[in-house]
């Protein structure tokens, strides 16, 4: 399954470079959901509520009751992932709170129901990054992700060492996450060409896609014609 992204901050549709650096904004949000109404299901992530700076809820809201929504960014507390979910959300993706300094936050996880979650296993130089990708935790994604299955549907992996760059991904830290669980992942973070997504499509793992899009490397005509004859 393809995934296009819709990332907010201010109240507007952007793009950014390692998750810092704003590259370009898009069409207003409920643009861009028009456009990407071919694809079942849309990620928003909501940068501001990441970065600690404020929130998007009342768009994400909105967009919720138009499409199938999985919302991530700044999710941190069960009332704020439930409240997400009762307004329509589909899924939440759950990331710094996911964790602790010792491992897994197994009180936080088994407080949200399982099979409307996914965690994000966030990769920057091998280890996964929390809170906007600021601070590293000792874990790496290969070694803590059928701890994880429990708590969730699936998994949300982004190799932030390319994102937003448009220099490619890393299939083959894809490849070993796939070996690693059988629960879904979907795969983020620098993937620009369509050999990469159809290379993921065949690992079985979905593409998350943003900045390729944006920028029109990848066309949404093509990008739908091939999310259609995979299903």
């Amino acid at each position: 399954m393809i995934i296009p992204c819709i990332d907010l901050m201010g109240g507007k549709v952007v793009q950014l470079r390692q998750g810092r650096e704003k590259a370009l904004e898009g069409d207003p949000p409920l643009v861009m959901l028009q456009k990407f109404r071919a694809f079942g299901e849309i990620q928003v992530i909501d940068l501001d509520a990441a970065l600690d700076q404020g929130s998007n809820d009342g768009i994400v809201q909105e967009l919720a009751q138009r499409a199938i929504l999985r919302v991530g960014g700044g999710i941190r507390t069960a009332e704020r992932a439930l409240d997400l979910l009762d307004n329509g959300v589909y899924r939440v993706i759950i990331g710094t709170a996911a964790f602790t300094p010792e491992g897994i936050n197994r009180p936080f996880l088994e407080s949200l129901p399982p099979e409307r979650l996914l965690i994000a296993l966030d990769s920057k130089g091998g280890r996964i990054v929390t809170r906007g990708w600021r601070e590293a935790t000792q874990f790496s994604a290969e070694e803590i992700l059928s701890e994880l299955e429990p708590y969730c549907a699936g998994f949300l992996c982004t190799y932030v060492d390319k994102e937003g760059m448009l220099q490619g991904t890393d299939l083959d830290w894809f490849r070993r996450l796939r070996a690693a669980t059988k629960h879904e992942i979907t795969a983020a973070g620098g993937i620009t060409t369509l050999e990469e997504v159809r290379a993921l499509t065949d690992m079985d793992i979905h593409a998350a896609l943003g900045m390729a899009v944006y920028t029109g490397l990848l066309s949404l005509d093509v990008l739908a014609a091939l999310n259609a004859g995979s299903r």
